[in-house]
């Protein structure tokens, strides 16, 4: 069937999980999709990323979960991500890290504040927190309702996933995703760099307060919005 530019753009974005500082060992992963073919592709588990080959990657059918391409079994995070694709149609490629800062946020059980400008220009808000799933969400199909818990807290909140790019799972870790490969990957830099830096004030003045509402909407709106103003016409 062929998806090998797909696969060549996900491999690329698995290795540079590397190079952005994002993962230790083999603890993340990276998926991008083919919307026409209602495909995925992600990265193989266990394989290190430095041996990681377009060859490698699994490609797998959306709505079935079924592989369609490859000979290695595909991240075990799979049916998260397959969940995330089917719920957030406007998506294109999903992160998952174990990054030290948003970890240790999701690990706390607390939502990452916006606490100045730099969090406003990527993240419209606090970054949000899922609840602990329950021993028999754990038990059972524990991937699956990983995914779930994430689509239940954005329905809570009453978010879209472009509106908000990134999520904790309480106790795990973050999920991170954007409308295309490059966007999710500066995403998940973004939120890591964000949650050092909210870590860091918190350490200065454990009282911080988060920015104004105006602030926070000025900072986004301005990079994201159709008034945006960021950056030159016609260019990312």
């Amino acid at each position: 069937m062929g998806f090998e530019q797909l696969k060549r753009d996900v491999c690329e974005a698995n290795k540079g999980l590397v190079e952005a500082g994002l993962v230790m060992l083999t603890w993340g992963n990276v998926s991008g999709v083919d919307r026409a073919s209602d495909v995925m592709a992600i990265k193989p588990s266990g394989v290190g990323y430095d041996e990681l080959t377009p060859d490698d990657v699994t490609v797998l059918s959306i709505k079935t979960g079924e592989v369609i391409e490859g000979i290695l079994n595909p991240s075990i995070d799979s049916p998260t991500h397959l969940v995330l694709y089917r719920e957030f149609e406007s998506i294109g490629s999903v992160v998952h890290v174990h990054s030290i800062f948003a970890t240790s946020w999701a690990q706390a059980g607390q939502e990452i504040p916006c606490f100045g400008t730099t969090h406003a220009d990527h993240f419209h808000g606090p970054v949000p927190l899922t609840r602990a799933l329950t021993d028999d969400e754990i038990k059972n199909q524990y991937e699956h309702n990983t995914g779930r818990v994430i689509v239940e807290r954005f329905a809570e909140l009453g978010l879209g996933p472009l509106e908000m790019s990134a999520v904790l799972v309480q106790h795990h870790g973050p999920f991170i995703w954007g409308d295309t490969i490059k966007s999710a990957m500066d995403n998940a830099v973004a939120l890591e760099e964000v949650a050092g830096m909210a870590a860091l004030v918190l350490q200065l003045d454990s009282k911080a307060s988060p920015c104004s509402k105006a602030l926070l909407d000025k900072h986004y709106l301005r990079k994201h919005s159709p008034g945006a103003y960021y950056g030159q016409r016609g260019k990312s």
